[in-house]
């Protein structure tokens, strides 16, 4: 059984039947049964109470149990708990999941072309650190989770090696 929360607030609960292709549980405390076929890795087409619907996934975080779906060409956000998520969540222990970082290291060799952070700035997750150019590529490193700053160790214009240490994080 999982709990589907769709935008934050609509809860739907359903129950899997892979080796069938089918599904059925609530949905606005209505029952609902369909069944879906799988189209390739990010495609499904579905059959809801009589109506079909093509099912694209444009995101998936597998660790943080997070789609973005587009369905019929809305997009959703989906946030999926199962009944290890619920019984933490009933016992007041889901922030034990929380990842707690201490630094970010390079992830590929390249040239850091600006930090984004000073030291002592608070960081939410997904919040931009740096840009650093590999490949005649700029990627934008980011923030795993929330933090507070406490040393920058990356300077502009200097190139870094893989798994060089560019930002640590306060305890």
């Amino acid at each position: 059984m999982y709990s589907i929360i769709v935008n934050g607030n609509k809860k739907f609960k359903t129950k899997l039947n892979l080796e069938k292709n089918l599904f059925e549980g609530t949905l606005n405390d209505l029952f609902v049964k369909g069944d879906f076929i799988k189209i390739n890795n990010y495609q499904y087409h579905i059959i809801l109470q009589e109506k079909s619907y093509t099912v694209d996934i444009i995101k998936l975080n597998i660790e943080e149990k997070k789609l973005l779906l587009k369905i019929n060409s809305i997009k959703f956000d989906i946030d999926l708990k199962d009944k290890y998520d619920e019984l933490l969540h009933n016992l007041g222990l889901d922030d034990l999941a929380v990842k707690k970082i201490n630094e970010i290291k390079a992830p590929m060799p390249g040239m850091v072309l600006s930090i984004l952070i000073n030291e002592g700035d608070v960081v939410k997750k997904g919040d931009s650190l740096l840009v650093l150019e590999a490949m005649k590529m700029e990627n934008i490193i980011k923030s795993p989770a929330d933090g507070t700053i406490k040393k920058i160790n990356a300077i502009t214009g200097i190139a870094v090696e893989k798994n060089q240490l560019l930002i640590q994080f306060l305890p």
